[in-house]
């Protein structure tokens, strides 16, 4: 049976994506260099493959230049970010961004810096929500 298709980036998927939002643009070649020296050894056609499904699922685009492809991201980080998130809260925390709060300060996943950023932020949106 056929692997379903994932809703978000995969880990190689994000890899790549990475390498995009971190160098504009991208050949083949190049990424597939950028991958290896991050441990992800890959022959060409596997790389012309992800770039594939990256496109087809909306996040780069293309263009010829010769005999190849060069790829940028259309998809901005922080979107990209936000739909991962949104994935993660629908399946794992029952739809719920308070559990998932809830776990990761449950799992002492938050320091002390991040709580008081966190505290910062929400008096920043209580403040600007008041002004409305």
């Amino acid at each position: 049976m056929p692997r379903h298709k994932s809703r978000t980036l995969t880990d190689l998927e994000l890899l790549i994506m990475q390498i995009l939002w971190n160098h504009e643009e991208r050949s083949v070649e190049e990424i597939r260099e950028n991958l290896a020296k991050q441990g992800r050894d890959l022959a060409l056609p596997s790389v012309r493959t992800m770039l594939s499904i990256l496109k087809d699922k909306g996040y780069v685009t293309r263009r010829k230049e010769g005999r190849g492809h060069f790829y940028r991201a259309l998809v901005p980080r922080e979107k990209a970010r936000k739909n991962i998130l949104k994935d993660l809260v629908e399946r794992a925390f029952e739809g719920s961004a308070m559990n998932l709060v809830a776990a990761l300060v449950d799992a002492s996943m938050v320091s002390e810096k991040d709580l008081a950023r966190v505290k910062s932020l929400i008096r920043k949106y209580e403040k600007e929500a008041g002004q409305e």
